[in-house]
């Protein structure tokens, strides 16, 4: 699994978005699971990345908390969560986004050997 925290320069939220995204991997079994930190630093990095704020969450490269209509642009984000809006999701929105996209890779990996019934 391929994840990433994007970011702009000085992000308050950078260290607090790493603290709960290393939590949330181990809350869902990922302990030896590792992840990288990203900065965007001007609008062309933004655009080509479709960065929409910082911090941003990519799992295999999508964004599992996508705002549809937000630009790409340097700016600070905003999550909707139950609690309403705040600079990080919940602890388990974002457990729930890495369970979803470990459920996803295991299927892919099964069905790419021939795991499905019928399959070989």
């Amino acid at each position: 699994m391929d994840i990433e925290i994007l970011v702009v320069p000085d992000c308050p939220n950078s260290a607090p978005a790493a603290a709960l995204l290393r939590q949330a991997l181990d809350d869902v079994g990922l302990h030896d699971a590792g992840f990288s930190v990203r900065v965007i630093a001007d609008q062309t990095a933004a655009e080509a990345a479709a960065f929409t704020g910082s911090p941003s969450f990519l799992i295999n490269g999508h964004d599992p908390f996508p705002e549809p209509g937000c630009a790409p642009g340097l700016a600070c984000r905003v999550y909707r969560t139950p609690d309403g809006l705040a600079g990080l999701p919940e602890p388990e929105q974002l457990r729930q986004a890495l369970a979803g996209a470990l459920r996803a890779d295991s299927e892919s990996d099964s069905d790419a050997k021939g795991g499905t019934p019928g399959g070989q």
